[in-house]
This record gives C-alpha cells, sequence and structure tokens, in this order.
C-alpha cells in the first residue's frame, strides 16, 4: 500500500489554483499571521489591543488585514452601539481551526531557521562570486 503524500500535487484547474493561491496569501501574510496568533489568545480584542499588540502594523494595514479576514470568514467583527461606539473583533470557528496549522508551520520555521539563514548566505556568497 502506497502512503499518501503529505501535499497534494497540483493536479487543479488554474482557476482551482488561482483559488488556492488567493487563501494561502490571506493566511500566511506576516500581518495576518499576527492578527490570528493574537486573537487566538484572547476571547475577542477591540482594534486598538491589536494594534498595541502587534508592532509595526500600520492603522491602514491593520483595518485591511482585519477586513480581508473578515471577509475570509477567519476574523468576526462585532460592534456595540455604545458611546463611544465598541467594536470587538474574535477568530471564527474557521480562524480557530487556523491555529494549529499556524502553529506547526511556526516550529517547523523555528527549527529550521539556522539551516535557511545558512543557505541564504551560501546563496549570497556564490551570487557576489558571480558579479
Amino acid at each position: 500500500m502506497i502512503a499518501e503524500p503529505p501535499v497534494a500535487p497540483a493536479s487543479g484547474t488554474a482557476s482551482e489554483c488561482k483559488a488556492l493561491g488567493q487563501i494561502i496569501d490571506r493566511i500566511a501574510d506576516k500581518w495576518a499571521v499576527m492578527v490570528v496568533g493574537h486573537l487566538s489568545q484572547a476571547e475577542s480584542l477591540r482594534f486598538n489591543g491589536l494594534m498595541r499588540a502587534i508592532p509595526g502594523v500600520s492603522h491602514r494595514m491593520l483595518t485591511l488585514t482585519l477586513r480581508g479576514l473578515q471577509r475570509d470568514g477567519i476574523v468576526s467583527r462585532t460592534a456595540f452601539a455604545t458611546i463611544p461606539p465598541r467594536v470587538d473583533y474574535a477568530l471564527t470557528a474557521l480562524g480557530r481551526s487556523l491555529t494549529e496549522p499556524l502553529s506547526q508551520l511556526a516550529l517547523w520555521a523555528g527549527d529550521h531557521q539556522s539551516e535557511i539563514e545558512a543557505a541564504r548566505q551560501h546563496y549570497n556568497d556564490e551570487a557576489a562570486r558571480d558579479d
């Protein structure tokens, strides 16, 4: 019996591959990963709480990231009719299901960081010799 490969081969149509690529682009974006990570540690967070928690993110980038994650069903947005207005962001069930794969990817990156840095240095050294 042949075991299934851990990663499916690219066998879909062009439109299926494009759709999958768009999903991966959304969830692999550095700001999206940080938003999902912070929301996974709390029941919900307000916009300014996320701004404070994520170093270097601009107001505009956080807004775009949250809108994209909301559009894809990963984050929910709940507005409360209070003065001042209050908006909470939380992971949906779909968003919570993303935390384990992201954790595994982070573990892999940490386990292989020195190898990747060495490969980059080797590549840069070779490129410098070719110039």
